[in-house]
Protein backbone atom coordinates (compact mmCIF):
# COMPACT_ATOMS: atom_id res chain seq x y z
CA UNK A 1 0.00 0.00 0.00
CA UNK A 2 2.53 2.50 1.44
CA UNK A 3 5.52 0.89 -0.80
CA UNK A 4 9.15 1.07 0.09
CA UNK A 5 10.84 4.39 -0.95
CA UNK A 6 14.43 4.48 -0.29
CA UNK A 7 15.95 5.71 3.10
CA UNK A 8 16.59 9.18 3.30
CA UNK A 9 18.99 8.53 6.68
CA UNK A 10 21.28 5.98 7.17
CA UNK A 11 20.24 3.23 10.19
CA UNK A 12 21.82 4.51 12.43
CA UNK A 13 20.60 8.17 11.67
CA UNK A 14 17.41 7.04 11.62
CA UNK A 15 17.54 5.52 15.25
CA UNK A 16 19.45 7.79 16.56
CA UNK A 17 16.80 10.78 15.28
CA UNK A 18 13.44 8.39 16.52
CA UNK A 19 14.53 10.60 19.60
CA UNK A 20 14.75 13.75 18.67
CA UNK A 21 13.39 16.75 20.60
CA UNK A 22 11.13 17.84 17.11
CA UNK A 23 8.34 15.53 16.29
CA UNK A 24 8.51 16.25 12.72
CA UNK A 25 11.79 14.70 12.93
CA UNK A 26 11.02 11.82 14.87
CA UNK A 27 7.62 11.20 11.86
CA UNK A 28 10.23 11.17 9.15
CA UNK A 29 12.74 8.87 11.24
CA UNK A 30 10.12 6.22 12.04
CA UNK A 31 9.56 6.38 8.07
CA UNK A 32 13.53 5.94 7.38
CA UNK A 33 13.58 3.24 9.43
CA UNK A 34 11.51 0.72 7.14
CA UNK A 35 14.01 -0.26 4.59
CA UNK A 36 16.29 -1.76 7.34
CA UNK A 37 13.47 -3.64 8.63
CA UNK A 38 14.93 -6.63 5.74
CA UNK A 39 18.55 -6.22 7.81
CA UNK A 40 17.93 -5.17 10.80
CA UNK A 41 14.26 -6.39 11.69
CA UNK A 42 14.07 -6.71 15.62
CA UNK A 43 15.55 -3.26 15.92
CA UNK A 44 13.61 -1.69 13.53
CA UNK A 45 10.36 -3.02 14.87
CA UNK A 46 11.15 -2.44 18.68
CA UNK A 47 11.81 1.42 17.80
CA UNK A 48 8.79 1.70 15.81
CA UNK A 49 6.46 -0.25 18.35
CA UNK A 50 7.67 2.06 21.33
CA UNK A 51 7.19 4.93 19.00
CA UNK A 52 3.40 3.27 18.57
CA UNK A 53 3.27 3.03 22.21
CA UNK A 54 4.78 6.31 23.74
CA UNK A 55 5.04 8.79 21.50
CA UNK A 56 3.79 12.03 22.82
CA UNK A 57 2.95 13.25 19.12
CA UNK A 58 0.13 11.82 17.59
CA UNK A 59 1.49 12.33 14.11
CA UNK A 60 4.77 10.07 15.38
CA UNK A 61 2.05 7.48 16.39
CA UNK A 62 0.72 7.65 13.16
CA UNK A 63 3.88 7.54 11.29
CA UNK A 64 4.97 4.34 13.20
CA UNK A 65 1.49 2.42 12.53
CA UNK A 66 2.10 3.54 8.90
CA UNK A 67 5.81 1.64 8.48
CA UNK A 68 4.81 -1.37 10.33
CA UNK A 69 1.99 -1.96 7.91
CA UNK A 70 4.98 -1.24 4.73
CA UNK A 71 7.28 -4.19 7.13
CA UNK A 72 4.68 -6.36 7.59
CA UNK A 73 4.86 -6.50 10.93
CA UNK A 74 3.04 -9.19 12.17
CA UNK A 75 5.15 -9.21 15.43
CA UNK A 76 3.52 -5.74 16.11
CA UNK A 77 -0.40 -7.16 16.30
CA UNK A 78 -0.66 -6.30 20.03
CA UNK A 79 0.74 -2.83 19.61
CA UNK A 80 -0.97 -2.35 16.33
CA UNK A 81 -4.57 -3.80 18.55
CA UNK A 82 -4.25 -1.15 21.42
CA UNK A 83 -3.40 1.52 18.80
CA UNK A 84 -7.03 1.24 17.75
CA UNK A 85 -8.09 2.97 20.70
CA UNK A 86 -5.43 5.71 20.48
CA UNK A 87 -6.95 8.96 21.80
CA UNK A 88 -6.30 10.53 18.55
CA UNK A 89 -8.83 9.74 15.27
CA UNK A 90 -5.77 9.61 13.06
CA UNK A 91 -3.92 7.34 14.93
CA UNK A 92 -6.70 5.02 15.16
CA UNK A 93 -7.14 4.58 11.35
CA UNK A 94 -4.05 4.13 10.45
CA UNK A 95 -3.51 1.63 13.25
CA UNK A 96 -6.91 -0.20 11.61
CA UNK A 97 -5.53 0.25 8.11
CA UNK A 98 -2.34 -1.47 9.35
CA UNK A 99 -4.62 -4.43 10.66
CA UNK A 100 -5.71 -4.96 6.96
CA UNK A 101 -2.39 -4.75 5.30
CA UNK A 102 -0.77 -6.95 7.88
CA UNK A 103 -3.86 -9.69 7.38
CA UNK A 104 -3.87 -11.33 10.68
CA UNK A 105 -6.40 -13.52 11.12
CA UNK A 106 -5.84 -12.39 15.34
CA UNK A 107 -7.12 -9.24 14.56
CA UNK A 108 -10.70 -10.53 13.13
CA UNK A 109 -12.57 -10.19 16.32
CA UNK A 110 -11.20 -6.22 17.39
CA UNK A 111 -11.88 -5.36 13.60
CA UNK A 112 -15.12 -6.69 13.65
CA UNK A 113 -16.43 -4.52 17.15
CA UNK A 114 -14.61 -1.45 15.19
CA UNK A 115 -16.71 -2.08 12.06
CA UNK A 116 -19.95 -0.85 14.70
CA UNK A 117 -17.76 2.31 16.05
CA UNK A 118 -19.48 5.02 17.12
CA UNK A 119 -16.73 6.93 14.82
CA UNK A 120 -17.42 6.97 10.87
CA UNK A 121 -13.53 7.03 10.35
CA UNK A 122 -13.02 4.03 12.20
CA UNK A 123 -15.89 2.39 11.01
CA UNK A 124 -14.71 3.35 7.19
CA UNK A 125 -11.23 1.82 8.00
CA UNK A 126 -12.63 -0.98 9.45
CA UNK A 127 -14.72 -1.84 6.35
CA UNK A 128 -11.40 -1.63 4.64
CA UNK A 129 -9.35 -3.85 6.65
CA UNK A 130 -12.31 -6.31 8.01
CA UNK A 131 -12.36 -8.88 4.82
CA UNK A 132 -8.43 -8.72 4.49
CA UNK A 133 -8.02 -10.84 7.86
CA UNK A 134 -11.51 -11.99 7.69
CA UNK A 135 -10.40 -15.77 6.76
CA UNK A 136 -14.65 -17.12 6.22
CA UNK A 137 -15.65 -15.57 3.33
CA UNK A 138 -19.29 -15.92 4.17
CA UNK A 139 -18.66 -13.44 7.49
CA UNK A 140 -16.67 -10.78 4.98
CA UNK A 141 -19.38 -10.50 2.78
CA UNK A 142 -21.88 -10.42 5.77
CA UNK A 143 -19.84 -7.89 7.35
CA UNK A 144 -20.08 -5.53 3.84
CA UNK A 145 -23.21 -5.88 3.08
CA UNK A 146 -24.28 -4.38 6.88
CA UNK A 147 -22.10 -1.62 6.09
CA UNK A 148 -23.76 -0.39 2.62
CA UNK A 149 -27.05 0.18 5.46
CA UNK A 150 -24.05 3.03 7.13
CA UNK A 151 -25.87 6.14 7.13
CA UNK A 152 -22.42 7.44 6.32
CA UNK A 153 -21.76 7.90 2.77
CA UNK A 154 -18.37 7.64 2.73
CA UNK A 155 -18.34 4.07 4.73
CA UNK A 156 -21.58 3.23 2.19
CA UNK A 157 -19.30 4.01 -0.53
CA UNK A 158 -16.41 2.30 0.72
CA UNK A 159 -18.30 -0.89 1.40
CA UNK A 160 -19.45 -1.14 -2.46
CA UNK A 161 -15.58 -0.70 -3.07
CA UNK A 162 -14.78 -3.72 -0.63
CA UNK A 163 -17.28 -5.94 -2.03
CA UNK A 164 -15.96 -5.12 -6.12
CA UNK A 165 -12.90 -6.65 -4.26
CA UNK A 166 -13.97 -9.40 -2.78
CA UNK A 167 -16.19 -9.87 -5.80
CA UNK A 168 -12.82 -10.40 -8.27
CA UNK A 169 -11.17 -12.80 -5.46
CA UNK A 170 -14.01 -14.88 -5.30
CA UNK A 171 -14.71 -14.70 -9.37
CA UNK A 172 -18.10 -13.56 -8.55
CA UNK A 173 -20.05 -11.35 -6.61
CA UNK A 174 -22.80 -13.00 -4.55
CA UNK A 175 -26.54 -12.42 -5.33
CA UNK A 176 -26.86 -10.74 -2.09
CA UNK A 177 -23.93 -8.02 -2.91
CA UNK A 178 -25.28 -7.72 -6.71
CA UNK A 179 -29.03 -7.05 -4.92
CA UNK A 180 -27.85 -3.81 -2.67
CA UNK A 181 -25.76 -2.79 -5.44
CA UNK A 182 -29.09 -2.31 -7.51
CA UNK A 183 -30.96 -0.94 -4.55
CA UNK A 184 -28.00 1.43 -3.78
CA UNK A 185 -28.61 3.03 -7.41
CA UNK A 186 -31.32 5.01 -5.78
CA UNK A 187 -29.30 6.49 -2.87
CA UNK A 188 -29.57 10.04 -2.20
CA UNK A 189 -26.02 10.21 -2.67
CA UNK A 190 -23.92 10.33 -6.15
CA UNK A 191 -21.15 9.24 -4.74
CA UNK A 192 -22.88 5.63 -3.67
CA UNK A 193 -25.00 6.06 -6.60
CA UNK A 194 -21.64 5.79 -8.82
CA UNK A 195 -20.18 3.20 -7.19
CA UNK A 196 -23.09 1.09 -7.46
CA UNK A 197 -23.30 1.57 -11.07
CA UNK A 198 -19.50 0.71 -11.70
CA UNK A 199 -19.93 -2.63 -9.00
CA UNK A 200 -22.89 -3.39 -11.24
CA UNK A 201 -21.24 -3.28 -14.89
CA UNK A 202 -18.01 -4.46 -14.17
CA UNK A 203 -20.07 -8.12 -12.67
CA UNK A 204 -22.12 -7.71 -16.22
CA UNK A 205 -25.53 -6.46 -14.30
CA UNK A 206 -27.08 -3.66 -17.13
CA UNK A 207 -28.97 -1.89 -14.17
CA UNK A 208 -26.77 0.64 -13.51
CA UNK A 209 -25.96 1.89 -17.21
CA UNK A 210 -28.00 4.80 -17.25
CA UNK A 211 -26.04 5.69 -14.00
CA UNK A 212 -22.56 5.16 -15.90
CA UNK A 213 -24.11 7.50 -19.16
CA UNK A 214 -25.10 10.16 -16.57
CA UNK A 215 -21.50 10.19 -15.09
CA UNK A 216 -20.15 10.83 -18.52
CA UNK A 217 -22.83 13.72 -19.51
CA UNK A 218 -22.28 15.39 -16.14
CA UNK A 219 -25.80 14.76 -15.11
CA UNK A 220 -24.58 13.14 -12.39
CA UNK A 221 -21.54 15.53 -10.29
CA UNK A 222 -20.21 15.33 -6.70
CA UNK A 223 -18.91 11.41 -7.95
CA UNK A 224 -15.19 9.91 -6.52
CA UNK A 225 -12.75 10.79 -9.04
CA UNK A 226 -11.98 7.34 -9.49
CA UNK A 227 -15.65 6.40 -10.02
CA UNK A 228 -16.03 9.15 -12.62
CA UNK A 229 -12.90 7.92 -14.89
CA UNK A 230 -14.07 3.97 -14.44
CA UNK A 231 -18.04 5.08 -15.53
CA UNK A 232 -16.40 6.60 -18.31
CA UNK A 233 -14.36 3.76 -19.63
CA UNK A 234 -17.06 1.25 -18.83
CA UNK A 235 -19.08 3.61 -21.54
CA UNK A 236 -16.73 2.46 -24.02
CA UNK A 237 -15.98 -0.99 -22.78
CA UNK A 238 -19.28 -1.81 -22.43
CA UNK A 239 -20.29 0.08 -25.75
CA UNK A 240 -22.93 2.35 -24.80
CA UNK A 241 -23.76 4.62 -28.03
CA UNK A 242 -25.94 7.23 -26.11
CA UNK A 243 -22.82 8.47 -24.05
CA UNK A 244 -20.88 9.01 -27.44
CA UNK A 245 -21.33 12.62 -27.70
CA UNK A 246 -20.34 13.57 -24.24
CA UNK A 247 -17.26 11.43 -24.37
CA UNK A 248 -16.23 13.31 -27.57
CA UNK A 249 -16.76 16.49 -25.78
CA UNK A 250 -14.41 15.08 -22.85
CA UNK A 251 -11.98 13.44 -25.12
CA UNK A 252 -11.67 16.24 -27.82
CA UNK A 253 -12.37 19.67 -25.80
CA UNK A 254 -14.12 22.68 -27.58
CA UNK A 255 -13.06 24.41 -30.57
CA UNK A 256 -9.52 26.71 -30.13
CA UNK A 257 -8.77 23.83 -27.76
CA UNK A 258 -10.92 25.48 -24.95
CA UNK A 259 -12.44 23.35 -22.33
CA UNK A 260 -9.39 20.47 -21.58
CA UNK A 261 -11.36 17.54 -19.82
CA UNK A 262 -9.18 16.13 -16.62
CA UNK A 263 -10.63 12.87 -17.90
CA UNK A 264 -10.09 13.32 -21.28
CA UNK A 265 -7.45 10.42 -21.83
CA UNK A 266 -10.12 7.92 -20.32
CA UNK A 267 -12.72 9.60 -22.71
CA UNK A 268 -10.49 9.19 -25.43
CA UNK A 269 -9.77 5.49 -24.52
CA UNK A 270 -13.46 4.70 -23.92
CA UNK A 271 -14.12 5.89 -27.56
CA UNK A 272 -11.19 4.19 -29.53
CA UNK A 273 -13.32 0.74 -27.41
CA UNK A 274 -16.26 1.88 -29.16
CA UNK A 275 -13.83 2.00 -32.58
CA UNK A 276 -14.29 5.99 -32.93
CA UNK A 277 -11.99 7.00 -35.77
CA UNK A 278 -10.93 9.93 -34.68
CA UNK A 279 -9.59 8.70 -31.23
CA UNK A 280 -8.19 5.39 -33.05
CA UNK A 281 -5.72 7.73 -34.91
CA UNK A 282 -4.58 10.23 -32.34
CA UNK A 283 -3.93 6.67 -30.35
CA UNK A 284 -1.76 5.21 -32.75
CA UNK A 285 -0.63 8.36 -33.90
CA UNK A 286 0.78 9.42 -30.25
CA UNK A 287 2.91 6.09 -30.30
CA UNK A 288 5.09 7.80 -33.07
CA UNK A 289 5.46 10.82 -30.41
CA UNK A 290 8.87 12.35 -29.67
CA UNK A 291 7.89 12.98 -26.01
CA UNK A 292 8.64 9.45 -23.59
CA UNK A 293 5.56 10.62 -21.55
CA UNK A 294 3.26 10.82 -24.49
CA UNK A 295 4.74 7.52 -26.00
CA UNK A 296 4.09 6.34 -22.77
CA UNK A 297 0.08 7.19 -22.40
CA UNK A 298 -0.30 6.41 -25.75
CA UNK A 299 0.83 2.67 -25.15
CA UNK A 300 -1.77 2.19 -22.11
CA UNK A 301 -4.36 3.96 -23.89
CA UNK A 302 -3.80 1.03 -26.80
CA UNK A 303 -3.74 -1.41 -24.44
CA UNK A 304 -7.12 -0.49 -22.43
CA UNK A 305 -8.86 0.20 -25.78
CA UNK A 306 -8.13 -3.27 -27.11
CA UNK A 307 -6.19 -1.85 -30.30
CA UNK A 308 -4.88 -4.44 -32.25
CA UNK A 309 -3.12 -2.13 -35.20
CA UNK A 310 -0.82 -0.97 -32.17
CA UNK A 311 0.29 -4.20 -30.93
CA UNK A 312 3.54 -4.15 -33.78
CA UNK A 313 4.29 -0.87 -32.39
CA UNK A 314 4.35 -1.48 -28.64
CA UNK A 315 6.23 -5.11 -28.74
CA UNK A 316 8.92 -2.84 -30.55
CA UNK A 317 9.43 -0.52 -27.71
CA UNK A 318 9.66 -3.92 -25.53
CA UNK A 319 13.17 -3.69 -23.65
CA UNK A 320 13.77 -0.07 -24.32
CA UNK A 321 13.37 1.96 -21.31
CA UNK A 322 13.74 4.92 -23.57
CA UNK A 323 11.18 4.57 -25.45
CA UNK A 324 8.33 4.25 -23.39
CA UNK A 325 7.70 2.94 -19.41
CA UNK A 326 8.21 -0.75 -19.74
CA UNK A 327 5.53 -1.89 -17.07
CA UNK A 328 2.77 -0.03 -19.41
CA UNK A 329 4.13 -1.94 -22.25
CA UNK A 330 4.35 -4.80 -20.88
CA UNK A 331 0.71 -4.50 -19.18
CA UNK A 332 -0.91 -3.26 -23.10
CA UNK A 333 1.04 -6.41 -24.50
CA UNK A 334 -0.71 -8.69 -22.41
CA UNK A 335 -4.34 -6.84 -22.72
CA UNK A 336 -3.81 -6.60 -26.86
CA UNK A 337 -2.21 -10.34 -26.97
CA UNK A 338 -5.73 -11.43 -24.86
CA UNK A 339 -8.01 -9.12 -27.20
CA UNK A 340 -6.58 -10.67 -30.49
CA UNK A 341 -6.13 -14.62 -29.33
CA UNK A 342 -8.51 -16.74 -30.69
CA UNK A 343 -11.89 -16.87 -30.19
CA UNK A 344 -11.30 -13.15 -27.94
CA UNK A 345 -13.87 -10.61 -29.59
CA UNK A 346 -12.36 -8.22 -31.39
CA UNK A 347 -11.24 -4.90 -30.27
CA UNK A 348 -13.61 -2.33 -30.24
CA UNK A 349 -16.19 -4.35 -29.69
Amino acid sequence: MFGLAPAKRTFEAALRDVASLKPAVRAEAVGDLVPYAATAREQVLRALENALRSDAHASVRAAAAIALADTKAVEALPALLLAVEDADAHVRQMAITALGEIGDARATGRLRRALSDERPEVRFQAVIAFPRVCTEKADAIDAILRATHDDDPLVCHIALRMFEELGEALGELPASGMERARALLGHASPLVQAAAAVVLARFDDPAGHPVLVAIAERRLRDVDHEDEAAAIELCGELGLSEATSALERRAFGLKLGLGRDPLRWHARVALARMGHARAVREILGDLGAWDRHRRTLAVAAAGRARLAAALGPIAAMRGDERRADQGAVEEALAALGAATAPGAAPPGG
